[in-house]
């Protein structure tokens, strides 16, 4: 079951869906979603240092991203075809009996800018900043601004408290994030790397 405006508002009373700063019902309250707002903190690909991204190679995910401020009067340019990971501004924090859904703004996406395409559901128990991934999808530049309402998210009610909230789980990677951290998918498919080859005409030659 979706939550109505009515019960967002019940829900945050009563503390099963936790928001800091707390948000501005009069202007963030949809009929049943709430919008969050853009943080200062991006992260972006150095795509000049790196052929590829290897997603076993964790030392890859630390150096082929770096991370950039803005400050609030400032404006992050994004580029067509560019790709940027950023934060809301608000934390957010789910009781064990609710998901939650982010999705981008129709007004956003008129303009090119796709917000959150993959994975924007947050499981019950989840603690931490939401971190979206921006893409550019225009054919002109767009400038992002720290604290414009970026995106929204909806809320279910799911059929009982979860076993096991997200905050609890084993290798729950992005729990009690505080900004947009690089990906963790090298966690996944282990630390040590295995030998790799790649094919120069009749040859195959290692590269790990």
């Amino acid at each position: 079951m979706v939550l109505s405006d009515k019960h967002i508002k019940e829900y945050l009373s009563v503390g099963k869906i936790k928001i800091t700063p707390a948000p501005n019902l009069e202007v963030s309250l949809g009929s049943c979603s709430l919008d969050f707002h853009l943080g200062n903190t991006f992260r972006i690909f150095n795509h000049n240092k790196y052929a590829f991204i290897d997603p076993r190679d964790k030392r890859l995910f630390k150096e082929i991203t770096k991370e950039i401020k803005v400050q609030n009067s400032e404006a992050f340019i994004m580029r067509p075809g560019e790709f940027a990971l950023s934060s809301t501004l608000e934390d957010l924090e789910l009781s064990d009996d609710i998901l939650g859904r982010l999705e981008g703004r129709s007004s956003l996406g008129r303009i090119g800018i796709i917000v959150h395409s993959t994975a924007g559901r947050f499981d019950p128990g989840w603690i931490g900043k939401p971190v979206m991934e921006l893409g550019n999808i225009g054919v002109m530049p767009v400038a992002l601004y720290p604290g414009m309402r970026i995106c929204s998210f909806t809320f279910e009610q799911v059929s009982s408290p979860v076993e096991t909230p997200y905050h609890k789980k084993v290798g729950a990677k992005y729990a009690y994030q505080k900004e947009p951290g690089a990906s963790k998918l090298s966690e996944e498919m282990g630390s040590k790397l295995e030998p790799r080859y790649v094919k120069r005409g009749k040859k195959s030659i290692k590269i790990t």
